[in-house]
């Protein structure tokens, strides 16, 4: 196909950077408090030192949460885990328990108070260092204090994590998807041949 025969429609200015991570996010500091909201919109920041963040609504129940205990746990999603991460994206904890009612185990974490979800395979423990109002959204940038990884994702030969078989999610656009085939890594472009 020629370069000339590429149409391209314009839209009004909009969030399409796609796919992104279908996250379950973790709050609360007692059990009887403890919350999940899912997050697409979050990502890394920094390496070092390690920093993530997640946007989220003033009016969502676990806002005001993670606002005054100034922490959260972020737990990666599979594709086992898909009902229950949509269900906590649709749902308000103000009138759920979302541990309970989607029968998710919340775990005890090292560095946080906010619990982790035993199910998920990745749970990285984040202390909020800045909240920035954006909008529609405020932005919680966080220190990743601890990340715990499930040991059946950790290859006993070499220690290295074996995260494409953990079955990550992602959500695109108003849909879910498992994670595909790996079609490269990082700096196999420039990788001189044998």
């Amino acid at each position: 196909m020629s370069k000339t025969q590429y149409i391209k429609q314009r839209w009004k200015g909009g969030n399409l950077i796609y796919p992104l991570p279908a996250l379950m996010v973790s709050c609360g500091n007692e059990l009887d408090g403890y919350n999940i909201i899912t997050v697409s919109w979050g990502g890394t920041v920094c390496t070092n030192p390690p920093m993530c963040s997640i946007s989220i609504r003033p009016e969502r129940h676990s806002y005001d949460i993670i606002k005054k205990s100034g922490e959260f746990v972020v737990n990666l999603s599979t594709a086992k885990l898909a009902k229950a991460t949509d269900w906590c994206g649709v749902k308000s904890g103000k009138d759920f328990d979302k541990f309970k009612t989607m029968n998710l185990t919340p775990m005890k974490a090292a560095e946080v108070d906010a619990p982790l979800i035993l199910e998920s395979p990745v749970n990285l423990e984040c202390k909020v260092k800045q909240i920035i109002p954006l909008g529609s959204h405020d932005l919680f940038l966080a220190e990743i204090l601890v990340v715990n990884v499930d040991t059946n994702l950790i290859d006993p030969k070499t220690q290295k994590l074996m995260l494409y078989k953990a079955g990550l999610m992602h959500y695109s656009h108003g849909f879910y998807y498992r994670q595909g085939e790996k079609i490269g890594q990082f700096g196999f472009s420039v990788k001189k041949k044998k």
